[in-house]
């Protein structure tokens, strides 16, 4: 009966029931970056299970995920951590894109205000998390993903950030561009959907954290 209860709170209150002395490291970016994919990957190759589906359509992932007690060992290393998926940050999200994108209305809106919402949780739970992994999609220009507030709010609150550059599997990726624009973050180019240098992210999480 308690583990019901529990699980219950636990899904409206994911901090009350968690470890306080786990790390939480979680995967912030723009809508379609690829934080779910790469999540997804995180969780398949280390624990065999997937975290989140994925879609074509924006803001697919609506609310925070939390997938506990992941293991990565690197080279003796070994790293522990809760791995917390968000929605993706948007300063504008309109219903019209969804109708665009062969939606109904009433979907559309629905998905435009649960996106919204998603997009305030997102940011509320930086006061939650230890660690950050900016997903980028190297093959947009990164200037028009990366909100400068939520940049800004990272380096107000101290909190160590890694960048991914995504998607390097596209002919247009430029990872170049995506360091020539945040000369301030380590780097590292992937493709979380094919695992294309995966194993460098894995060694370069370890290392940081």
């Amino acid at each position: 009966m308690f583990e019901t209860v529990k699980s219950f709170f636990s899904s409206l209150f994911p901090s009350l029931f968690s470890d306080q002395d786990s790390v939480r490291i979680g995967l912030y970016g723009p809508p379609n970056g690829g934080k779910t994919t790469l999540a997804n990957r995180i969780s398949e190759d280390w624990m065999d299970e997937e975290m989140g589906s994925v879609s074509e359509i924006a803001h697919e992932t609506r609310e925070v995920k939390v997938k506990e007690e992941v293991t990565i060992e690197k080279d003796g290393k070994s790293l522990s951590f809760n791995l917390v998926d968000t929605p993706g940050i948007a300063t504008k999200i309109d219903y019209e894109e969804f109708v665009e994108q062969g939606m109904e209305e009433d979907d559309a809106r629905s998905r435009a205000k649960e996106a919204t919402k998603g997009v305030i949780e997102s940011i509320k739970w930086l006061d939650s998390v230890d660690v950050v992994i900016i997903v980028l999609d190297a093959a947009v220009d990164p200037y028009t993903q990366v909100n400068i507030s939520t940049v800004g709010n990272l380096e107000a609150r101290d909190i160590p950030a890694l960048l991914v550059a995504n998607k390097i599997d596209l002919e247009e990726a430029d990872v170049e561009q995506v360091r020539s624009a945040f000369p301030q973050y380590d780097v590292v180019p992937i493709s979380a959907k094919e695992g294309d240098n995966i194993e460098t992210f894995y060694q370069a999480l370890v290392d940081m954290v």
